[in-house]
């Protein structure tokens, strides 16, 4: 699948393509099959900008998620597998000291700020995946109110979209006919309790900081399960397209018992649950903060990281627990998502 400097070269982000067709015509074209999204980049304006994924993977993705014949083809267990195996082989690819050359590349072709990094300097990663998996700063991410318990943050830096009815993000952004909680978490005596909850989809992008937080202050109430599946893309063209991601994709389910101020107690807002998701080429999912029973964790703390790929996390909440930002909850009911930041608000107990 990778040849010659792989999916990362600048030969990937050519735009031939901008100069022989009208760019609107492209984008609408693009947004309707999911080539591309248009997504919020400021909050208060709600102005928004295009993202476009590079040519090659926009045929592929094309190939495999938007067309009918292929549906069932997916389901099968030889498809499947050979995602499977290509996900972790490119996970062992970008573990290997070659996969340096890899980085240069990376950093170039989606501008990245190495300003805000712990180690700037790149020759000081001994692989693609380290680089990946980076750390920031301290203070490359201000954690909005972090001592107050009540209000929750954005777990990565991503394109959120929020719903505070669990049935509302199946009718407008998860198309998967599987989707359930019971099919997400695999546990139904904790999916009984999350019924008719609000969820959070924190999708992450090759681009960006792969290290994922809490977005709230609690503990961790349980050792994480590990669910075995498939790595279907992340992309908006398979999760809007009827394909079950979220639930056919390898997973790890953690819950998080909540702190909360004694003013205005609400027994709804008691857990959460935070469900890490691989993607295609995703090679694994690292659980730290998140990955033993009764850790203490603040509201920003690092629950885990993703090796290389895209990938997804899912917040849910019980019902009536929280009272998502409303400029969220309308831009997801449009079927747009939010740039965000880790630590930025995105809502608070209700």
């Amino acid at each position: 699948m990778l040849v010659d400097g792989g999916i990362l070269t600048s030969a990937n982000h050519k735009k031939w393509y901008h100069s022989s067709l009208p760019i609107n015509w492209i984008q609408k074209i693009s947004s309707e099959y999911h080539f591309g999204n248009y997504v919020i980049v400021d909050r208060k304006t709600s102005a928004t900008t295009w993202e476009d994924m590079p040519i090659y993977a926009r045929i592929g993705m094309h190939l495999i998620f938007a067309c009918v014949f292929d549906h069932k083809l997916l389901k099968s267990s030889k498809i499947q597998k050979m995602f499977s195996i290509e996900s972790v082989n490119q996970g062992k690819h970008f573990d290997a000291p070659e996969s340096v050359a890899q980085i240069p590349h990376f950093i170039k072709a989606y501008k990245l700020d190495l300003s805000e990094l712990l180690l700037p300097n790149v020759d000081q990663y001994n692989s693609f995946n380290q680089f990946f998996y980076r750390k920031l700063r301290p203070d490359a991410r201000p954690i909005h109110e972090v001592d107050n318990p009540n209000t929750i943050v954005s777990a990565a830096d991503c394109r959120l979209c929020v719903f505070e009815s669990i049935s509302v993000a199946t009718q407008v952004w998860i198309k998967g006919k599987a989707f359930t909680v019971q099919n997400l978490i695999c546990n139904d005596e904790l999916a009984a309790e999350f019924e008719g909850g609000s969820i959070g989809i924190f999708r992450l992008a090759p681009q960006d900081y792969h290290r994922f937080h809490s977005p709230a202050q609690g503990t961790v109430a349980a050792d994480p399960t590990k669910i075995s599946g498939t790595y279907f893309t992340v992309n908006p063209m398979a999760v809007n397209d009827h394909v079950d991601v979220f639930t056919e994709n390898v997973r790890k389910v953690s819950v998080l018992d909540l702190d909360q101020s004694e003013e205005g107690r609400s027994e709804q807002f008691d857990k959460c649950v935070f469900v890490s998701i691989g993607a295609l080429l995703v090679g694994s999912i690292e659980l730290t903060g998140a990955g033993t029973a009764g850790n203490k964790i603040k509201k920003g703390d690092e629950l885990g990281y993703f090796a290389y790929g895209g990938s997804t996390c899912i917040l849910l909440f019980k019902k009536d627990a929280v009272k998502f930002d409303e400029d969220l909850v309308t831009s997801s009911l449009r079927g747009v998502e939010t740039l965000v930041r880790m630590g930025e608000r995105i809502g608070a107990r209700a």
